[in-house]
């Protein structure tokens, strides 16, 4: 456990937690050597303990500190100390990107391709270097008061491509910008970074993620399958050359993306020229199923044989994603006269049953356009499209809405509007509402681990407030002592909740080797609000009434509401009885008892 004030490999001092993840937990610290402050991930979980993760780790963590560019995070320094693994960045005083959408939801089109300028800037730059992040998302995109954005987790991204993680946070978070060929076990290529660019456009232009589902799984298999939402069907006032920057960069095919990160950026430069607002909507030039990553390979190659023998050396990660993906090639040869075989003779199949049976069936039966049946409850809207002539699937699609009450019916597949075959099936997508979560009761949890839960998993506003704990019982760091929301209240994204937590003031001083009276003592501990129990002993060595012993060890954390013992040195006297304290009538310092 790294705690506040420990130096790690004796020169990072650290100050204070500022955030734990499935993978790291990241402090605060100061560089007493070039006295800067700086941040520190220090690995944790089952990650420290996998020998070849964290050699990948260093190895590409080491890599990713040779990049310099005023859009990515700097990475100072690597090591370990006492089995922690850690890697020392510049320190950014700001938030993630991801914070910011939750805060405010879509933002407007200049401050997005502003942020989408510098990403893409930034990334080309790593692109430049051999070095692909592999993990772009808004958690690792971090904004300044100023505007400027840092990306950051280049080590991290990469040495976690070559592992098998199952840490649900770590997974969830990253598929939402999953590549389809990173889905399908294909590995990267500096188009998959494009992909992921592509998708955080589109999530900071609207404000919601393209794709949803129940599991991680549920989602890749929707980025190599669904088509992209539309952006401009959700704000029309966005320009079709925007839409389509987001298009060629979510392609499926990565035949059909930009070639590279400088191209999406030099797109970025001149969309909203006059010539290109309302340019045609994008076509992709290539089938979206043929994945052929063999221009890639052939990239990749001519970079690699354009560097210096010495440079080469420490890429393993681009040589690996090389590899596999030739791999990937050798494999697709191999099978071509199969699967041409096979389209030739599917060809044939489907003309032929075209003549016979398509073709007399579809003339026979009418199109009809299908209702509108959104805000329609469930059987309302069975009703109404099996009155228009449709089948209706009886399993309903479900997913979580703002706008529409839960159990109506938010939109149908095929949409509305649109004219298919009479008897046509239709499926219902049924509103679940906002997610609600119900509070439990945190009193005596961590707060920094509640604050986590809660606004990663349930996407809740939490504050965490210091106040003074209850009389005479202690309280360990971070220990949550009270809240704000009752227990068993429902909230729902967005809704705050405050925390508070035991106030832990400074530390005790050395009261006896200060050479503390017992009137020091008295004020101390009303200052503090601690309560104050006295003894006596009779001893020559001390001054009458100075403190000779105290039971709160000196440097201790100083806690509200606890209790101190201090024994105060007594004079010896004959009259005194055998506890050593004088009769109370004699007592000098009776009245400054509490």
């Amino acid at each position: 456990m790294i705690i506040k004030g420990q130096k790690i490999s004796d020169r990072y001092e650290i100050i204070r937690s500022i955030g734990e993840g499935g993978m790291a937990n990241v402090y605060l610290a100061h560089d007493i050597i070039l006295d800067r402050d700086v941040a520190i991930k220090v690995l944790r979980g089952d990650l420290a303990n996998d020998e070849k993760f964290v050699r990948r780790f260093q190895r590409e963590a080491l890599a990713a500190s040779s990049l310099s560019h005023p859009n990515i995070v700097e990475m100072y320094d690597v090591g370990e100390d006492n089995g922690n693994y850690y890697i020392v960045m510049e320190y950014v005083d700001g938030k993630t990107l991801k914070q910011v959408i939750k805060k405010r939801g879509s933002l407007t089109l200049s401050e997005a391709i502003d942020i989408m300028l510098q990403l893409t800037d930034g990334i080309s730059h790593a692109h430049d270097s051999y070095i692909i992040h592999r993990d772009l998302k808004p958690q690792n995109i971090l904004i300044k008061d100023d505007g400027t954005i840092k990306i950051t987790d280049f080590g991290i991204a990469m040495a976690m491509n070559s592992t098998q993680l199952t840490q649900t946070n770590s997974v969830m978070g990253s598929v939402h910008y999953l590549p389809p060929e990173q889905a399908s076990g294909k590995g990267s290529t500096i188009r998959s970074d494009i992909y992921s660019m592509g998708i955080l456009f589109y999530e900071i232009l609207t404000g919601k993620l393209p794709f949803k589902g129940e599991n991680a799984v549920e989602i890749a298999l929707k980025h190599m399958r669904d088509p992209l939402p539309s952006v401009r069907s959700q704000n029309p006032a966005i320009p079709q050359s925007i839409e389509n920057i987001i298009l060629k960069a979510t392609a499926k095919n990565p035949k059909n993306r930009y070639h590279d990160a400088k191209e999406m950026h030099e797109d970025l430069l001149t969309a909203l020229n006059e010539d290109r607002v309302n340019e045609p909507k994008y076509v992709y030039p290539y089938p979206e199923h043929d994945q052929d990553d063999s221009k890639a390979v052939v990239a990749i190659k001519k970079k690699q044989e354009s560097k210096p023998e010495k440079e080469k050396e420490d890429e393993d990660s681009t040589e690996e994603i090389v590899r596999q993906i030739e791999e990937d090639e050798t494999i697709k040869k191999t099978n071509r006269w199969i699967w041409i075989l096979s389209a030739v003779l599917a060809f044939i199949i489907v003309i032929v049953a075209a003549i016979f049976l398509i073709i007399p069936a579809v003339t026979a039966i009418p199109d009809v356009v299908v209702p509108d049946v959104a805000g329609y409850s469930v059987i309302d809207a069975e009703n109404a499209l099996k009155n228009a002539g449709f089948e209706v699937n009886v399993q309903t699609q479900k997913e979580e809405s703002e706008t529409v009450e839960k159990g109506k019916v938010i939109r149908t597949d095929p949409v509305a509007g649109r004219s298919i075959k009479k008897g046509s099936l239709i499926t219902l997508y049924e509103s679940l509402g906002k997610e609600i979560y119900v509070v439990e009761d945190y009193t005596g949890k961590n707060s920094i681990e509640v604050k986590t839960l809660l606004e990663n998993v349930y996407h809740l506003s939490v504050k965490v407030e210091e106040k003074d704990g209850e009389a005479g019982k202690e309280y360990s760091q971070d220990e949550i002592i009270g809240q704000s929301v009752k227990v068993g209240t429902k909230l729902s994204e967005g809704d705050e909740i405050i925390l508070y937590v035991a106030k832990i003031y400074d530390s005790y001083p050395n009261m006896v080797e200060d050479g503390w009276m017992l009137e020091d003592v008295q004020s101390f501990c009303n200052q503090y609000n601690i309560t104050l129990t006295v003894d006596y002993e009779q001893t020559s060595q001390y001054t009458p009434g100075m403190v000779i012993s105290q039971s709160r060890a000196p440097k201790t954390p100083i806690v509200s509401g606890t209790t101190l013992k201090v024994t105060i040195a007594q004079e010896p006297s004959s009259g005194d009885d055998d506890t050593g304290r004088p009769p109370a009538t004699d007592d000098p310092a009776s009245d400054l008892l509490p």
